[in-house]
């Protein structure tokens, strides 16, 4: 039984760098930065989502281990979830600021659907959910 308590606040993203990663998902996909805090030695708490939902820890890889993984967390599978609740406006100006769908918009029983790409390569789904009864 799901417990009413907790929900998914925050899922680790590995990005080459801070800026350029907050640039891109607040002028690109709008969303909204909520924290930026220094930690020392370089390292930030950023955090960074659309105004509902669990948010994005971006997180600057330390390593060549963690550098490898830029781009490609989820082993070429679809990472994230973006619902909107107007796909052809979200599409349209998601297109217009430059993402890569990589494939066009489609129509599911869960909603109107279609993948792309940010700025590492990662695969995300864009959403429209179905609506129920309909």
């Amino acid at each position: 039984m799901s417990d009413p308590r907790r929900r998914l606040a925050l899922a680790t993203l590995v990005v080459r760098d801070y800026d350029e990663a907050i640039a891109w998902f607040r002028d690109v996909l709008g969303f909204t930065l909520f924290s930026d805090d220094p930690l020392g030695g370089g390292k930030r708490w950023v955090t960074i989502g659309p105004q509902e939902g669990a948010a994005l820890l971006l997180a600057k890889a330390a390593d060549a281990p963690e550098q490898a993984r830029i781009g490609d967390q989820a082993a070429g599978r679809v990472a994230f979830f973006l619902h909107t609740d107007d796909f052809a406006r979200d599409h349209a100006e998601m297109r217009g600021k430059g993402v890569r769908f990589i494939e066009t918009p489609r129509h599911e029983p869960y909603g109107t659907v279609a993948v792309f790409a940010d700025l590492y390569g990662n695969l995300w789904d864009l959403i429209e959910p179905a609506r129920q009864g309909a």
